[in-house]
């Protein structure tokens, strides 16, 4: 099953924009966490910031963060396609295709939340991340 969904990045606003659009779309957060809950450190300040957090609402839906701690805003970055896929076969496949060209940011990977991660920018400037739940 393939799933693509726009992942936001609200530079440190993430909480209040998912409140806004929880009411506007009378939506609800379905997951949610934060730096504090990672497997890797980050600064005291940014503990309660939203490291990861979904929303939906009837006909939209995307995930979200606050960015990581410490990165400075860069005009453009803020919203990355993720696709979603249950095959780590199709999983590497469309991977690598959206990579020729392109540069791959954090190679496919176990990912401490359960998934197959990885991050790139295509040949035209679009960035992507691709999960794909752990299999075996």
């Amino acid at each position: 099953m393939k799933t693509l969904l726009p992942y936001i990045n609200f530079h440190g606003q993430c909480e209040q924009a998912l409140a806004f659009y929880c009411q506007c779309f009378n939506g609800e957060i379905v997951a949610l966490m934060r730096f504090g809950d990672a497997d890797f450190p980050s600064p005291d300040e940014a503990k309660n910031k939203i490291l990861h957090a979904e929303f939906k609402a009837e006909g939209v839906h995307f995930m979200a963060s606050d960015g990581m701690p410490g990165r400075t805003p860069i005009l453009g970055e803020n919203i990355t396609l993720n696709f979603m896929l249950d095959s780590e076969a199709e999983q590497t496949a469309i991977f690598e295709a959206l990579a020729q060209g392109g540069q791959i940011n954090e190679p496919l990977h176990d990912a401490f939340w359960g998934a197959r991660f990885g991050m790139l920018v295509d040949r035209f400037g679009i960035r992507w991340m691709s999960n794909c739940p752990k299999q075996g």
